[in-house]
């Protein structure tokens, strides 16, 4: 485990390396305590509590979601009251709902816990701030007093994982025990704000953008698997008499799977960009420049959201394809659904994550209609006010839109980004008009809001897919992910047509162009598909598949895995002689 805490830092490979992906009680202590202290502790602080927890003396993890609240971080009710007589903060979780609920690592596992908590002092509170909490004595490892913790019980998946319970009771710690890298508080109580409120959300963020790549790894997983075994399953006839082919041959298999190949290497491209994205700017926070913190903001949720839920989606897919062997666990498909699944809720829920992002894409709206430019991923808004998008089918830009071409396509998706965020403008607009209160007028256009944020995010993965491949000078590997690059933005188009008509952005023959080029690059993925999934270099034991072995011997191990099976140790089972045998005795 030293080996995966210094390479995640860095090398969130590392982490795969160690631990196969598997969920497991360090996770959060490596993957989120640790990287607290280093973003948001003192020097002071990190000297007391870093080292220790890097030799894992300290074992903690992040206490932020409550029973009660989640991804709505301003209702959680958890409280930290300031006392400056003892210079103390207490703790507080005053009501059930308040009862901090599912961290990983808590229940059995760690000895502290980054606490997230309303800050009050002076009579005042300045909202969720982090405290370091001790909640199991060193040697024993007991509950301190005023501290209830326990593990939630059995879940969907996550089986390693100690999800936890923690209840505090007007427990006590030292002022110091607060993250004062950003805002603190005095000695008498005297409350010092950070620059900008969001640097306490840095976890998150980093979290967030992690969670793309990890999206990407999962996915590249379960498309590996898929398509290995759809080249070694042989099935059915194509003309009476032939051989029975791969069924990787059949057009339906390879829509089923070349869409979700060509995302998952759309998806690796996008978690390197956010990873490299999130150290920069983390570099420009250190040195005070926060300007680009609102939108590394929108961005991290928007596409933790959009790739989580296609990645979902997708291993799901995948499982099917792979038909009835892909229900058994031998098929790795399975473990990888249950242990990615929950990505869609934690860390934030993906609705919730779609409508921050869209918050930031009004800002952005309105400040370009308030005659300033804005830049970065949203600059494409500053060409609205010289166009005139509208709902209804208008021709509002000349269709020119080259299919083959994804620059072209990378602007078709821009246009539709950006009717997509004028209309829920507009029509956020007319609510608020109508309603005379921005909050109901924000809930009443939530669906068209997210719509927009759908729109900016996959247009963002489309435009790094093409930018991509402008830095490949290899001709031969250039043309197999220009060939998936293409079926990417095409496939996307298929699937959302009716924006790309409402707008007139393409015209109805297009619409038929593209499913035809779709069908064209099948075709010609087809005999690289094994090459690009083994090009993403899981080894047999991180795929934990017969179906997706390397080697293709899957129908040997298939039935060596079966004989494993724990009803198989006796020959009769002990049921016979208890149960059916008696029954048959008096029949």
């Amino acid at each position: 485990m030293w080996i995966y805490a210094g390479c995640f830092m860095d090398k969130p490979e590392g982490f795969h390396f160690v631990h196969r992906g598997r969920p497991e009680p360090l996770d959060l202590h490596l993957g989120m305590f640790l990287p607290t202290l280093l973003h948001q502790a003192t020097a002071e602080q990190q000297e007391r509590f870093f080292m220790p927890a890097w030799n894992l003396e300290i074992i903690g993890t992040y206490a932020q979601t409550e029973m009660g609240h989640g991804t709505h971080l301003r209702g959680l009710e958890t409280t930290a009251t300031y006392d400056p007589e003892t210079q103390e903060f207490i703790l507080n979780s005053p009501t059930v709902t308040s009862i901090k609920w599912w961290p990983g690592g808590l229940g059995k596992t760690s000895n502290h816990a980054i606490v997230l908590a309303q800050l009050i002092t002076k009579g005042k509170c300045y909202g969720l701030h982090a405290f370091i909490v001790p909640i199991r004595e060193i040697g024993t490892h007991k509950p301190l007093p005023g501290i209830t913790v326990g593990d939630i019980g059995p879940k969907f998946g996550y089986d390693e994982m100690d999800n936890g319970y923690l209840k505090m009771d007007n427990y006590r710690i030292p002022r110091e025990n607060m993250l004062m890298k950003y805002a603190q508080v005095k000695p008498d109580g005297t409350y010092v704000k950070p620059v900008s409120n969001k640097l306490t959300y840095g976890t998150m963020v980093f979290v967030r953008s992690f969670l793309v790549g990890e999206a990407a790894r999962s996915l590249s997983k379960a498309c590996t698997i898929a398509i290995r075994y759809s080249a070694v399953r042989h099935q059915s006839e194509i003309k009476p008499g032939e051989p029975e082919p791969q069924i990787l041959d059949f057009q339906t298999q390879q829509y089923k799977l070349f869409p979700l190949l060509a995302t998952a290497y759309a998806f690796q491209f996008v978690g390197a960009y956010m990873k490299e994205t999130y150290h920069r700017i983390n570099e420009d926070i250190g040195h005070g420049d926060l300007s680009e913190l609102p939108e590394l903001h929108a961005l991290t949720a928007g596409l933790k959201a959009f790739t989580s839920w296609t990645t979902n989606a997708a291993i799901e897919a995948c499982r099917m394809a792979c038909g009835g062997h892909g229900y058994s666990h031998c098929s790795g498909l399975p473990n990888i659904y249950v242990t990615f699944t929950p990505t869609c809720t934690f860390e934030g829920e993906n609705t919730v994550m779609m409508l921050q992002t869209a918050r930031f894409l009004m800002k952005s709206y309105d400040q370009v209609h308030s005659g300033k430019l804005v830049c970065g991923m949203v600059s494409y808004l500053n060409d609205l006010p010289t166009q005139r998008i509208q709902p209804q089918q208008v021709a509002v830009w000349p269709t020119v839109v080259d299919i083959d071409s994804p620059d072209s396509l990378t602007e078709a998706y821009k246009l539709r980004a950006a009717r997509l965020v004028e209309i829920a403008a507009k029509n956020l607009q007319n609510e608020v008009i109508r309603r005379e209160s921005k909050e109901v007028a924000w809930n009443l256009t939530s669906v068209d809001l997210v719509r927009a944020s759908e729109a900016h995010c996959h247009y963002v993965v489309v435009k790094l897919f093409s930018e991509k491949l402008l830095k490949i000078q290899d001709k031969s590997i250039h043309t197999v992910l220009r060939n998936l690059c293409l079926l990417y933005c095409l496939y996307g188009i298929s699937q959302k047509a009716g924006d790309f008509l409402q707008g007139s952005i393409m015209t109805e023959s297009q619409i038929t162009q593209v499913n035809q080029r779709i069908k064209e690059l099948l075709t010609a993925v087809r005999p690289d598909a094994v090459a690009l999934v083994d090009a993403f270099d899981f080894k047999d034991v991180t795929l934990g598949s017969v179906l997706g072995r390397y080697d293709g011997n899957v129908y040997e191990h298939l039935f060596e895995w079966a004989k494993k099976s724990p009803l198989n140790k006796a020959e009769v089972h002990e049921s016979y002689y208890k149960h059916l045998k008696p029954l048959q005795s008096k029949l």
